[in-house]
């Protein structure tokens, strides 16, 4: 069936942050005293990311605002571990990624999403982030297209976990084949959502995955594409 709604993954799929996140911790890391250079910084950026999501695996990926605060507390003090004042230096990091300005959209968003828009698709934007996704939503335009918003934090489970994608569905009162997921991540966008039954596409620009084939996005733009004027529809997908 063709898909009657499209739901985006944010970051890293709609959005970036920009400039970085490991420049964004350098930043305040350096104003509250840090002597970590840059590529240290982003080792232990890594480091400290995976083992949150190693956490909220065994936990069964059940979250909340509060461990969504919490997620990102740890993280921030394994990255910056010598800072004076360490909890006005989260206090500031976490403040920023609030902030739309912290954040650019992919320079096909605005166009990508009219398009789908225009032809009638329901759009949603369906994330791991917390309820700060909610004031970047509304403070990027190209995301103005957006008309329905899914956040783990609010939902109580993580990506890829069946019960997020249960909840986007509700979101639009559709079946799961009815809807396509996008997003930039195999485990948590794009196996997350074919284990629950919606049709996906992976966002894979640098390549990693050809051997997906037609699953596999190499830019947004490519949606766009798959439509009346290529003979090709998005039931393909579903």
């Amino acid at each position: 069936m063709n898909p009657s709604a499209i739901f985006f993954d944010a970051v890293g799929t709609l959005i970036h942050p920009n400039p970085p996140a490991v420049h964004v911790y350098a930043q305040f890391g350096k104003e509250y005293g840090t002597r970590r250079d840059l590529a240290v910084i982003a080792d232990r950026f890594r480091e400290a990311f995976q083992a949150e999501e190693d956490v909220d695996g065994r936990s069964g990926l059940v979250t909340n605002e509060e461990r969504e605060k919490r997620r990102w507390r740890n993280i921030v003090a394994h990255v910056l571990d010598d800072v004076r004042e360490p909890e006005a230096c989260f206090t500031a990091i976490y403040d920023h990624f609030a902030r739309p300005g912290a954040w650019v959209c992919d320079p096909a968003a605005e166009m990508v999403l009219r398009s789908l828009s225009e032809r009638g698709y329901r759009i949603g934007l369906a994330s791991n982030y917390d309820h700060r996704l909610r004031s970047v939503q509304k403070g990027l335009e190209p995301l103005r297209f957006i008309q329905h918003l899914v956040i783990s934090s609010e939902v109580g489970f993580r990506k890829p976990a069946p019960e997020f994608f249960q909840e986007v569905c509700r979101a639009v009162d559709l079946p799961a084949q009815a809807i396509l997921f996008v997003g930039d991540d195999r485990s948590n966008d794009f196996e997350g959502a074919l284990r629950a039954g919606l049709g996906a596409l992976l966002l894979d620009p640098r390549g990693h995955e050809p051997l997906l084939g037609r699953k596999r996005l190499q830019s947004l733009e490519e949606l766009i594409l798959l439509g009346p004027q290529s003979g090709e529809t998005l039931s393909g997908f579903v």
